[in-house]
């Protein structure tokens, strides 16, 4: 496995150069556009990585995938669903399209801005501070990495520049979508994307909902198998923004991306995988981490359908 990682990483590096790092937040254009690593956790506990699976990189919109499953666990699926639908886009991650003429008063999914901003709301704590530590712990637990932090510069630089998400947000609190202050709950969503992971951490993630719920590392149940399916499904149809449908046609696998760079996917019953790339499609996607993830997906079979 090894030996197939390397060769699989070595094909398509050279696409790391069609690609650009995000610069919409100005932190992350200091991101190596030219990395290129995967990390691959199976079900009978071995560890695979290959290529720069130590490069550290943001949560970004793959911390979405964690916030749901948080806000499912202790607020409640009816509730989260009450306020945020499951439906694919067609229109970008940060668009607000969706929001004004499709469904003003949901969300189309939570995988989108606008929904993760709404689950973010959601979270357990009496203090925007309070839900961001719940969530950071419970992804600690997860990824059994007590040293997973915050990356202060990216939180920061989100913060200053999120002005799109801004709007998104005012949007929601005028149609009653949001409850409690506006900054507030910003300030949890920024947190989250801005969390500092490396392939391993999101592997661990993947490995979890591969095995429907239990940690990778011990065995031990954190959410139920219903949850686990749900967010796959989720993952699946949704978890690629607008370009969802065409990854599952080519890929196959349930997976999130985020601006970051990175890619988590998740095999049932079978294996988590972290990729990082940081170099991007415009769509918003690590455009060698696709590649990476199709060449493995075809050799060792790993679509679901």
């Amino acid at each position: 496995m090894d030996n197939l990682l390397e060769r699989i990483v070595e094909d398509n590096r050279s696409l790391t150069k069609e690609g650009k790092v995000a610069t919409y937040i100005p932190e992350l254009a200091k991101g190596n556009g030219n990395a290129l690593g995967i990390c691959v956790m199976t079900k009978d506990k071995e560890i695979f990585q290959a290529g720069d699976f130590e490069t550290q990189f943001t949560m970004q919109s793959i911390s979405k995938i964690v916030s749901l499953m948080y806000a499912i666990k202790y607020t409640g699926m009816d509730e989260v669903f009450k306020k945020v639908s499951v439906e694919p886009t067609a229109y970008g991650f940060n668009s607000i399209v969706n929001l004004e003429v499709k469904n003003y008063n949901k969300p189309l999914n939570p995988m989108i801005n606008a929904g993760a901003i709404a689950v973010a709301s959601m979270l357990k704590g009496a203090t925007s501070d309070e839900k961001f530590e719940n969530v950071l712990s419970f992804m600690r637990k997860i990824c059994n990495n007590e040293e997973i932090k915050l990356n202060e510069k990216v939180y920061l630089s989100e913060k200053r520049t999120g002005h799109r998400n801004r709007s998104l947000a005012h949007f929601m609190k005028s149609t009653k979508v949001l409850e409690g202050h506006v900054e507030d709950i910003l300030d949890v969503y920024f947190k989250l994307c801005s969390v500092e992971v490396t392939c391993k951490d999101i592997a661990s993630i993947g490995a979890m909902l591969a095995l429907d719920g239990l940690l990778w590392h011990n065995d031990e149940r954190i959410i139920e198998p219903h949850i686990a399916k749900m967010v796959k499904a989720i993952m699946m149809t949704c978890g690629m923004y607008d370009a969802s449908g065409e990854y599952a046609v080519k890929v196959g696998i349930p997976s999130k991306s985020g601006v970051g760079g990175g890619i988590l996917a998740t095999v049932p019953n079978k294996m988590g995988i972290g990729v990082v790339g940081p170099a991007l499609d415009e769509k918003g996607n690590s455009i060698a981490g696709i590649e990476v993830l199709d060449q493995l997906s075809k050799e060792l079979n790993l679509s679901i359908f």
